[in-house]
């Protein structure tokens, strides 16, 4: 979890989830922390019996971008009774809550899956488990990820429809810079404005559409879809 920010929903607004696009599990900073020669301390923590939190694992592999979804959803989430506020979709477990603890077999096995809308080793679970917050209209669902690509929007939108929001202020941003707003608003206490995926299609598909296994450590515009690699 992200240092600073608490887990615990708020009592004031709407009741909301946020979705978290995940981090690439096959990048380099991927394979520094699974190398097994690895003894840095949190490398030697994912080692552990206890294991570390995804949210802290993912931070790691994807570095500020990670960071800023983590920190702004722990400080904004209004999650249902019973529900955790920040879940992170994984490329063979569908929504996993932020806080679980994770250990090295694990990651491995979110690397061993690429993100495809038609794998049903990704779609299969993702869909369970948004389909549990679907039967509650009640419930906005905020995707912080990527929009421009289907990997995780055709998904989505075919379990929530026009439920599914995200940030207005990700559009033409790369993900440093998404990342840097996160962070800057979880600090300062300000919310961002959301709207409709379905709505924003248009203004938000690339002609060309990306698909692998999450976030990558490439820098660029929305409309290449940077944070999650092709």
């Amino acid at each position: 979890m992200a240092a600073g920010y608490s887990m615990q929903p708020r009592p004031d607004g709407p009741t909301r989830v946020f979705l978290l696009s995940p981090a690439h599990c096959g990048g380099k900073r991927a394979a520094l922390l699974l190398r097994d020669a690895a003894d840095f301390p949190l490398a030697a923590r994912l080692r552990s019996a206890d294991g570390i939190s995804l949210g802290e694992a993912f931070s790691f592999l994807s570095g500020l971008y990670f960071r800023g979804k983590l920190a702004y959803a722990s400080r904004f989430a209004r999650p249902p009774r019973g529900a955790a506020g920040v879940q992170v979709i994984t490329a063979n477990r569908g929504l996993v809550p932020a806080d679980t603890a994770v250990g090295l077999e694990d990651l491995r096995a979110f690397g061993s899956v690429d993100i495809r809308a038609n794998d049903p080793r990704y779609r299969g679970p993702l869909v369970r488990d948004v389909g549990r917050f679907a039967g509650d209209p009640a419930v906005e669902l905020v995707l912080l990820g990527s929009v421009a690509t289907g990997k995780y929007v055709d998904v989505l939108l075919d379990a929530v429809g026009e439920r599914l929001h995200f940030p207005t202020d990700f559009l033409g941003r790369g993900d440093m810079s998404r990342g840097a707003l996160l962070l800057r608003a979880a600090r300062e206490g300000r919310e961002l404005a959301y709207e409709p995926v379905a709505g924003a299609l248009p203004r938000l598909r690339p002609s060309r559409r990306g698909a692998a296994n999450g976030d990558n450590e490439k820098r660029g515009q929305d409309a290449e879809d940077p944070d999650e690699p092709k």
